[in-house]
């Protein structure tokens, strides 16, 4: 929208509010530079109208709020000190005098959030629907260097349609598709927390730049996130969609673009805020700890039972509620690799990764895409210096012909590289299960960390289950009753396998009553802290993907 400039007096609020520009009434002398401010003030104002009343209307008509409603409703009140506020696309006569003025339609500038700063940066949908060529091309990418520079936090907040065919007739010229300024984003991965909210619906760049983050957020209904939109998509393969069932938030988190989902923006604003309050500001710091009501000695009878007997699954997200801080567990991209849950908490006041499975799904065996989400957790607690503590029911990589097919067991030694390159201290907890080159990611053996075991604890190579029939299997065919002999094997083979004999042999460190898995935990967070504090933060080294 092209807003038409009037440079006589306005009683619209605007940063000149109160001073009186050009005042004859003894005020001051008239300036020589009366007419600047003027038009500094009309700048601003227009930019503030965003794309006119009409789209603001229509914005809110859609049950969302516009980019700068966005930022102050995020961020601690009168923080927002916006950067690039007069960019935009003038309109000028033969005189060269400005007689219109659309705003750029990316927003960015420095704020705070529960008092720490950072950097928040989002698309004006009511400026041609916040479409990345309408904006200034280095907006962005100013932002996020500024960030990087500043070592704060960036938040984006999203909606936007992403590049348009109009810009060939605007520009009188077609580029070669590139992002510039994207080294900046990639480089604010391994230093600095990135996080995303989907606001309204996502196309081209602004939905590639959800996903390039630490941690996403979307808003059920309102916004969809996709490479590119129905009338793309059906052009290309004839598919007809509609936009929630091509992005929606059901198809976005299942496929693990978008890691959590929640039903209304002012919930979006609260998960960053409660993401961020686990994170330092940059990998210079380390988390910050705070003061806990939650008592470090607390036992949790209940834990005695959380394993159930049989092949029943274990209520993995009420066992690391039971051993961290009341309150403090947030987890993060539940409907993705489903079998592997993955969560930020506190112990003690201080902030972990926390690492578990669900035998609701695969039967906490590693999928390909379990597997990928372990690897992106672990290294985004390793970058960030966040010790981990994993609850171990793991009984593998998952097998059979569909699992050889998606390459299971590469994915599988990808997350146990991931896990052996790790610097940070290291608790698991071996609640069940742990086999084969799955529950090989427990720990990386060639450190020192923490391990102790349940009673329940079963390890070994393979499990029994199928494990006797191919040992044993000519045993077994040669018996008179192979039904009797495989029973035999397998009582025979229990027996052998008590986590009690793997203690005797120093196999595992110690069983632990499972009541007590808290105390033990928050003895060792300390420690894990000192020696964080000890070897100094620093960057990991290696490079965070998405």
């Amino acid at each position: 929208m092209s807003t038409p400039l009037d440079t006589g007096s306005s009683s619209a609020a605007g940063p000149s509010d109160g001073v009186n520009v050009g005042a004859t009434d003894g005020a001051r002398p008239p300036s020589t530079w009366d007419t600047a401010l003027r038009e500094l003030d009309m700048r601003l104002r227009l930019a503030a109208e965003q794309g006119g009343a009409e789209s603001v209307a229509r914005q809110h008509s859609l049950g969302r709020l516009t980019i700068r409603e966005r930022i102050a409703q995020l961020c601690d009140d009168g923080s927002f000190a916006e950067v690039g506020s007069l960019a935009g696309r003038g309109e000028y006569d033969e005189a060269g005098n400005l007689v219109g003025f659309t705003p750029s339609n990316l927003v960015f500038g420095q704020a705070a959030i529960d008092d720490r700063p950072v950097v928040v940066t989002g698309y004006d949908f009511t400026v041609r629907g916040g479409a990345a060529d309408a904006s200034v091309g280095a907006k962005r990418p100013y932002a996020d260097r500024m960030a990087h520079d500043l070592r704060v936090p960036l938040v984006r907040l999203l909606e936007g349609a992403g590049g348009s065919v109009k810009s060939i007739e605007s520009l009188g010229v077609s580029y070669v598709s590139e992002i510039v300024g994207w080294d900046w984003a990639v480089k604010n991965l391994s230093t600095i927390p990135v996080v995303a909210a989907a606001l309204g619906p996502l196309a081209g760049l602004p939905a590639a730049e959800a996903p390039a983050s630490h941690f996403s957020v979307m808003v059920k209904g309102a916004a969809q996130v996709f490479a590119a939109g129905p009338p793309l998509v059906e052009a290309a393969n004839g598919e007809r969609v509609t936009k929630e069932e091509l992005g929606g938030w059901e198809v976005a988190t299942r496929a693990g673009t978008i890691d959590n989902a929640v039903d209304t923006e002012e919930e979006a604003f609260e998960q960053i805020h409660g993401f961020l309050s686990y994170l330092p500001s940059h990998v210079w710091q380390l988390p910050p700890v705070t003061p806990s009501d939650d008592d470090p000695q607390r036992r949790d009878p209940w834990l005695r039972d959380a394993v159930p007997e049989g092949r029943r699954p274990i209520d993995t997200r009420r066992v690391m509620d039971a051993i961290c801080d009341v309150g403090s567990v947030f987890e993060i991209g539940s409907r993705f690799g489903r079998s592997v849950v993955g969560a930020l908490a506190r112990i003690d006041g201080h902030p972990v990764a926390v690492l578990g499975t669900d035998a609701r799904f695969d039967g906490a065996g590693f999928t390909t895409e379990a597997s990928d989400k372990l690897v992106r957790f672990v290294d985004f607690a390793d970058t960030f210096h966040l010790p981990v503590v994993y609850l171990v029911d793991n009984p593998g990589v998952i097998i059979g012909l569909a699992a050889e097919r998606a390459g299971t067991l590469r994915a599988g030694c990808r997350a146990l590289s991931a896990v052996h390159e790790t610097r940070i201290p290291w608790a698991s907890v071996l609640v069940r299960r742990c086999f084969g080159v799955g529950g090989a990611t427990h720990r990386n053996e060639a450190r020192h960390s923490l391990r102790v075991a349940w009673p329940s604890g079963s390890w070994g190579s393979l499990p029994l289950e199928g494990g006797v029939e191919a040992a044993y299997k000519r045993v077994i065919e040669a018996a008179p009753d192979p039904q009797q002999a495989r029973a035999e094997l397998h009582a025979r083979l229990q027996a052998v396998r008590s986590p009690f004999r793997s203690a005797e042999a120093f196999l595992v460190e110690d069983i632990i009553d499972p009541a007590d898995t808290r105390p033990v935990l928050c003895r060792w967070v300390r420690t894990a802290y000192h020696t964080l504090a000890a070897d100094g933060a620093k960057p990991s080294g290696r490079t965070f993907r998405p």
